[in-house]
């Protein structure tokens, strides 16, 4: 069974895709994705504050706490819809 990639590991692969690099081609002796470590970090820094729109999403979702992962969902989809002003798109 292949090991579960960690949620910083996961944003360091999308953020070296999407800059168009392939995640595993070497560089510096490490996967490639390895050099947005940083980055991804970065982006988790940011977004550990909810924004309202994110908090709201979470709480309507029933029973939150007994399906964290659905509340999660909802509140990173409310986020991506957010139109970088706090307002929803």
């Amino acid at each position: 069974m292949a090991r579960k990639k960690s949620l910083l590991e996961r944003a360091a692969r999308a953020l070296c895709t999407a800059a168009g690099n392939p995640e595993n081609i070497t560089f510096e002796g490490k996967p490639m994705w390895q050099s947005y470590l940083s980055e991804a970090r970065a982006v988790l820094v940011a977004i550990r504050e909810p924004s309202e729109v994110m908090v709201s999403a979470g709480q309507d979702v029933a029973s939150w706490k007994s399906n964290v992962g659905e509340a999660w969902h909802a509140m990173i989809d409310a986020a991506l819809a957010e139109n970088g002003s706090g307002e929803p798109v």
